[in-house]
């Protein structure tokens, strides 16, 4: 495990003055303290002039979301290069498209971290299958739920409760009987959740 992901979460959004997980809790944090960590109450969020200070604020925010490491959003960018079209649009395409992200976007956990642990556990099947990877990259027209043991699970359903009150994307569609979600498209950036600058994150690496 890397020392990113020993941070604890709370402070990393306070850094970047967002609530990055459906979780009441966070939101509640950001309310009582909206200053970055080390930082005083009276302080003022003041935006970063240098596009080299934007870039890399973007991609650690964009990582954070996606509880991923840099050398994995080193490849993901990589495959977006290569890849037709905007490349801003084709990372976040990808991102969004990881087995844990559609677990949380789903609403079986109420954050990334909660989705990753479902994958990692084995909870999560894919058509039917057990799939515990985490990264493994959805395509349209497979369906994700979890365990039936899982369906029950009080977390699972406290999250699939806040879940339902919010807006599922419309690249996804969920089946609220069988608890079953389905990724009928490939996402496009209009439909992605995410608040970030793509753009910034792109000419960041393109420096490198």
């Amino acid at each position: 495990m890397s020392m990113a992901r020993k941070k604890p979460r709370a402070k990393a959004m306070r850094r970047f003055g967002e609530a990055m997980a459906r979780a009441p809790k966070y939101a509640k944090i950001l309310e009582k303290r909206r200053q970055p960590p080390g930082k005083p109450k009276s302080y003022a969020r003041k935006p970063a002039r240098k596009e080299y200070a934007v870039g890399l604020t973007e991609k650690q925010k964009l990582k954070t979301l996606y509880d991923i490491r840099e050398t994995q959003m080193r490849r993901y960018f990589e495959e977006a290069v290569r890849k037709p079209g905007r490349t801003g649009d084709n990372l976040l395409e990808l991102l969004e498209r990881r087995l844990d992200n559609i677990v949380y976007r789903l609403g079986f956990a109420s954050t990334i971290w909660g989705a990753r642990q479902l994958v990692g556990h084995g909870h999560v099947r894919l058509n039917g299958r057990r799939v515990n990877v985490r990264s493994h990259l959805i395509e349209p027209g497979d369906a994700v739920t979890v365990s039936e043991k899982m369906k029950a699970n009080p977390d699972v359903q406290e999250s699939l409760r806040l879940a339902s009150a919010g807006k599922l994307p419309s690249y996804l569609e969920f089946d609220d009987a069988t608890l079953t979600g389905v990724l009928v498209r490939r996402p496009n950036r209009v439909d992605i959740p995410v608040t970030v600058n793509e753009s910034a994150i792109v000419e960041f690496y393109a420096r490198q």
